[in-house]
C-alpha cells in the first residue's frame, strides 16, 4: 500500500461521479489510508433537512434539492477531509468553485451499464433529474460536467473499491 500522503496543494479530496460510482465507499477507504476525516454531503443534506433526498425530490422537485445541495456545499469549510458529493453537485458552478479552492477533485468514472447495474431502480435513490429525463440522458449530461470539473479521472469499471482507492493514491503521488 502507498504510504500516507496528504494532497500536496490542497487539504481536501472531493469525489464526484454518478450515483453508484462508489463515492461514499471509496471515500471512507481513502480517508482511512490518508488519515483524513470523511464527509458524505448527501448525509449532510438529509440531516439539515430532516428528511431523505427522495422525499425532497418527491415533495419539492429536483431543483429544490439542487439548491439545498449548493447551499450545503458552499457552506463547507473543512480541511483535511475526503468529501463524497451527491451526483448533482457539479450542476452548481458556485459550489464547485468553492470546493476547488481547497480541494483536489476526483471523478470516479463508470459506464452507464455499471450505474444501472449498481443502483437498480433509480427512482428510489433521490436522484436530482427532470421527470422526463432518462437515466441515459442524465448520464450523458453529467459526464461532461464531471470531466470538466475533475483534476483526476479514475476509470472504475471492473475495479474493486480498494483498487479504485489505490489508483487515486497513485494519481495523487504524481500531482
Amino acid at each position: 500500500m502507498t504510504s500516507v500522503h496528504q494532497p500536496s496543494t490542497t487539504s481536501n479530496l472531493v469525489l464526484i461521479g454518478m450515483p453508484g460510482s462508489g463515492k461514499s465507499t471509496v471515500g471512507v477507504l481513502l480517508a482511512k489510508h490518508l488519515a483524513l476525516g470523511f464527509v458524505d454531503t448527501d448525509l449532510l443534506i438529509q440531516a439539515a433537512e430532516a428528511c431523505t433526498l427522495q422525499s425532497i425530490v418527491d415533495d419539492h422537485g429536483y431543483k429544490v434539492l439542487r439548491g439545498i445541495e449548493e447551499r450545503e456545499l458552499q457552506a463547507l469549510t473543512l480541511q483535511h477531509h475526503v468529501i463524497a458529493t451527491g451526483g448533482s453537485a457539479v450542476y452548481s458552478t458556485k459550489a464547485m468553485a468553492h470546493l476547488k479552492t481547497s480541494s483536489t477533485i476526483v471523478f470516479l468514472k463508470v459506464t452507464l451499464e455499471t450505474v444501472e447495474q449498481r443502483i437498480g431502480d433509480f427512482s428510489l435513490r433521490g436522484i436530482s433529474k427532470r421527470e422526463d429525463q432518462s437515466l441515459a440522458e442524465l448520464f450523458a449530461e453529467r459526464h461532461e460536467l464531471y470531466s470538466r470539473s475533475a483534476d483526476i479521472v479514475i476509470a472504475c469499471d471492473g475495479l474493486s473499491h480498494e483498487q479504485v482507492c489505490n489508483q487515486i493514491l497513485e494519481a495523487l503521488e504524481s500531482l
